[in-house]
């Protein structure tokens, strides 16, 4: 009983969020929730500020945390189950721009929401050591 509770009130907190958003809210939580499924293709350029020169441009269908102000992690879909990840350290002169180089349909009316059976059931890796 108290789980259906929990879960009741949990519902009700996520509506009550969905209603107060804009319609540009939607649209940005869509857009991120395809980039972090590497369906968008971006530009992620390096620049030092001082000399005005770029260091670095990574391009691709590329997912970023830049969740560390002294770094930026880029994770990048190479192929089929295949990923690169770049981690690129951000200092006073050191910056970054992100461009999204293809347009893409938003829907303002519906959130996405992702399922990833793999995250709820993971993939186990057993580790034994050789004298058991």
């Amino acid at each position: 009983m108290k789980k259906m509770i929990m879960v009741g009130l949990l519902l009700v907190m996520v509506l009550v969020g969905l209603v107060a958003c804009t319609e540009a809210d939607t649209v940005n939580y869509n857009i991120d929730k395809s980039a972090d499924s590497f369906e968008i293709n971006r530009r992620i350029v390096f620049f030092n500020g001082i000399t005005d020169t770029y260091l670095l441009t990574v391009e691709g269908l590329c997912s970023l945390d830049p969740s560390d102000e002294k770094k930026l992690r880029v994770t990048c879909k190479v192929g089929d189950e295949e990923y690169k990840r770049h981690y690129l350290g951000l200092s006073d002169n050191v910056s970054y721009f992100v461009e999204q180089t293809d347009a893409i349909h938003a829907d303002p009316f519906h959130y996405r929401v992702i399922f990833r059976p793999e995250s709820i059931l993971p993939h186990i890796d057993i580790q034994t050591s050789k004298g058991e």
